[in-house]
């Protein structure tokens, strides 16, 4: 069963484009490595909750957005050996300086997940 790496993260709203490009980029590059999907979502139709939401998840901001991200693989063994190619990528150099992300990268958070189930 697939493997998927999921990311959620407060992007201000003035920063849509400038993430589109970053995100863009990188999941080309994933994609080169062999990730078997990449998607980048905004919210939509998320409000925050009494206990829990995804805005409540990134101490969402008035001028913020969130963002929810995935990448499939085809295994745990395969997102790391994937991941392995993609951090020693050069062309991501850029990307990896938290003062230039378009985002507070203090407030995202990820995680890997087996399948669980897939219809």
């Amino acid at each position: 069963m697939a493997y998927v790496d999921g990311y959620v993260l407060p992007l201000p709203k003035r920063n849509i484009e400038q993430y589109r490009e970053m995100a863009t980029k990188a999941g080309r590059i994933w994609r080169e490595h062999g990730a078997l999907e990449y998607r980048e979502c905004v919210a939509d139709d998320v409000k925050s909750g009494e206990l829990t939401s995804f805005p409540q998840s990134v101490n969402l901001k008035d001028d913020e957005l969130v963002i929810f991200s995935y990448i499939v693989f085809e295994s745990r063994a395969h997102r790391d050996e994937v991941n392995a190619k993609v951090m020693s990528d050069s062309r991501l150099a850029d990307m990896m300086d938290p003062k230039t992300l378009p985002f507070d990268g203090k407030r995202m958070f990820w995680g890997g997940f087996e399948t669980l189930v897939s219809v």
